[in-house]
């Protein structure tokens, strides 16, 4: 194995023995080959580290944890020995295309400010392909909503992980990644590749699935910490509002609507946030507000029209004529939708 290869590849893996299989035959298929493969096994209780262990190729390093400790953890063990220039994510359970890597380190070595690089993902085993924002400005207001970067598709630069002691908490886990590139775009430049460049596998075992609720919490605790830089002094109440709103919530009292409107203006810091992305974000919350509980919200009732006119000021985005007088209508009428 090369002392200094330009790429690591960090694979923590667990239980994975249907999968790890394929995932280690398309990092062994890549059409770049200078790489360090690190194969971290959380004491698996199944076949899944008998089968890493029955490939022979030399750039496969395979570590075994005396003790389970978690995901975070390994991926934690692998940055603080990776060699290579960059760290290449990959899970046990995915499959990276050939070319990933040539088309991420070329994409590396020509914008030094680029920090994390990720791509476009498939499902796999169907049609549907996950698109993500292309560049920074783009991925980082795409997170005040969600996550905006494929985990297993990224390639790291390591020296910039190492200059900002940057490692993953344990404490966001399972949003830990969420986390990680949030504190990465408040110091980085964050880009997507627009390719597929990944097979992403869902299955019932992963903890979208086993631990969804937690899940949401970790993601909703990374949000707030974005949020806050959107206005330096929001209230904690102002703070939690945002967070409903952007998280596509769609039960919310006229007080609460009235409160967003308010200071929805507000949100314009301009440190972190593209102020025209942000606008445009802003905008198309505005938007499916209005729609959702305006236009097509399930009980009708005139202080539904006070409520609108309080806020028409403070959005671009309106009802037409035809719109606001069916909604006067169906006020008047206390219309209920069954």
């Amino acid at each position: 194995m090369k002392s200094n290869p330009a790429i690591t590849v960090l694979m923590p893996i667990y239980n994975c023995e249907l999968y790890v299989a394929e995932a280690i035959d398309s990092i062994l298929k890549q059409t770049f080959t200078d790489f360090e493969f690190l194969i971290i096994d959380d004491c698996s209780s199944d076949n899944t580290l008998q089968i890493a262990q029955s490939y022979s190729d030399s750039r496969i390093k395979i570590i075994t944890k005396e003790k389970n400790t978690g995901y975070t953890n390994s991926l934690n063990y692998g940055l603080s020995i990776a060699k290579g220039k960059y760290i290449a994510r990959m899970d046990g359970d995915d499959i990276s295309l050939p070319n990933r890597f040539k088309k991420q380190f070329d994409f590396m070595e020509a914008n030094l400010d680029i920090a994390v690089c990720g791509t476009a993902f498939q499902i796999l085993n169907s049609e549907q392909i996950i698109n993500v924002p292309e560049n920074h400005n783009q991925i980082v207001v795409g997170m005040l909503q969600e996550c905006k970067i494929g985990h297993p598709t990224v390639m790291m630069r390591n020296s910039f992980l190492q200059l900002h002691h940057l490692i993953y908490d344990k404490k966001f886990e399972p949003a830990e990644d969420y986390d990680f590139w949030v504190k990465i775009c408040l110091i980085g430049n964050l880009h997507n590749l627009q390719e597929v460049f990944l097979f992403y596998r869902t299955h019932e075992n992963q903890v979208s699935n086993t631990n969804n609720t937690n899940q949401i919490e970790k993601a909703n605790s990374v949000r707030l910490k974005l949020i806050q830089n959107l206005k330096s002094n929001l209230s904690d109440f102002e703070k939690e509002l945002v967070l409903k709103v952007f998280s596509r919530k769609k039960e919310f009292t006229n007080e609460e609507i009235l409160n967003y409107f308010k200071i929805k203006n507000q949100l314009n810091n301009g440190k972190i946030f593209d102020q025209q992305k942000l606008l445009v974000f802003l905008e198309n919350i505005d938007k499916k507000l209005i729609i959702s509980n305006f236009k097509y919200t399930k009980n009708y009732k005139p202080s539904l029209i006070l409520l609108y006119l309080k806020i028409y000021r403070f959005t671009n985005y309106k009802l037409t004529l035809s719109e606001f007088f069916k909604l006067a209508v169906k006020c008047i009428l206390f219309h209920k939708v069954s």
